[in-house]
């Protein structure tokens, strides 16, 4: 094994929106450093002021496994209430993280909550930390996932995500979803473990269809993708009604579901495993995981915020950097 297979796991923090709960979750989090993940170092990303006074003296000390990458706050910053001069100070950390992670210099990022509106106000057009990811890295295509922790494992993938509702059946095509199945089948396989996947997927309408009667989704484009999708070798049945998946009979053999669209899949995963949750970023030539919870601007600065999303996310990118490396 070379030196550099036995280096710690290097693993970026991008702190988030500086008006939400990101900084003081951060920090909340890596108090647990040194026992929980003593593979690993940490590098925190953002303004070293705005986190020492989020964290309320309560800052892991600055030397191994945590450090702090001081990135300057465009304006003071105040808790729950937001300010678009800082906009480009978040996606100023996010492009931190990624060129790092990208060069090399870190194995994984694990992202805290930002505010789509704060960087739109800012003047810079921002759909979600998934597409901007994928426009970061030129991947084509990405997937997210959304997934419980170690004890609570569903993990719900999308087929489309930041779209209305009208424009889901338009955005689903044979090709796209065999991508997304090809996606999911080699990162659950090289960043979980798993040998082989099994992925449920559901149908797009109502009864996924009612042969034909209730749209035609499922015959024209769901079924044949799956078919196509199974002769590579990808075990992916389907597709199923979505009001009727979600039951441990049928979850207890499978690995992740595909669902079709955002409000589809999440509402169950949340209600599931809401604060224990992660998002996952698959697709990327890098790893990113994150929280399955927003900015929570009515609990940033008052110590009420659960870390446990956040502890989460860094079991999930500690986990998937160590798969990665083939430790």
């Amino acid at each position: 094994m070379s030196a550099a297979d036995v280096r710690p796991l290097a693993i970026a923090i991008t702190t988030g929106e500086p008006a939400g709960v990101g900084p003081e979750l951060t920090a909340a989090a890596l108090m647990q450093a040194r026992e929980r993940w003593p593979s690993a170092h940490f590098t925190v990303l953002g303004d070293r002021a705005l986190l020492a006074s989020r964290a309320g003296g309560a800052w892991p000390a600055a030397t191994d496994p945590v450090r702090i990458e001081h990135h300057a706050l465009a304006a003071p910053a105040e808790a729950g209430t937001l300010n678009a001069a800082n906009g480009r100070y978040v996606l100023g950390l996010l492009d931190a993280a990624i060129d790092g992670a990208v060069s090399g210099r870190f194995d994984a990022i694990v992202t805290a909550p930002l505010q789509k509106s704060t960087i739109n106000d800012a003047g810079v057009p921002f759909t979600g930390h998934t597409e901007y990811l994928a426009e970061r890295t030129n991947t084509p295509r990405v997937v997210m996932m959304l997934a419980g922790s170690s004890e609570r494992p569903l993990r719900v993938a999308l087929a489309t995500t930041h779209l209305p509702l009208k424009d889901v059946p338009a955005a689903l095509s044979v090709d796209g979803l065999v991508e997304t199945l090809t996606i999911i089948d080699h990162d659950l396989r090289a960043h979980f473990g798993l040998a082989a996947p099994r992925i449920l997927v559901t149908g797009l309408n109502p009864h996924a269809g009612e042969n034909g009667y209730l749209g035609r989704e499922e015959i024209d484009v769901i079924t044949p993708a799956l078919e196509r999708a199974r002769a590579l070798g990808i075990d992916a049945p389907g597709p199923y009604p979505a009001d009727t998946l979600f039951q441990p009979r049928y979850l207890k053999d499978a690995d992740c579901v595909l669902a079709m669209f955002h409000d589809q899949g999440l509402p169950v995963l949340k209600y599931a495993t809401f604060g224990e949750g992660i998002n996952v970023t698959l697709g990327l030539p890098i790893i990113r995981t994150s929280v399955d919870h927003g900015t929570a601007l009515d609990l940033a600065g008052t110590g009420r915020a659960d870390p446990g999303s956040m502890i989460a996310a860094i079991d999930a990118a500690v986990t998937m950097a160590r798969h990665k490396r083939g430790a």
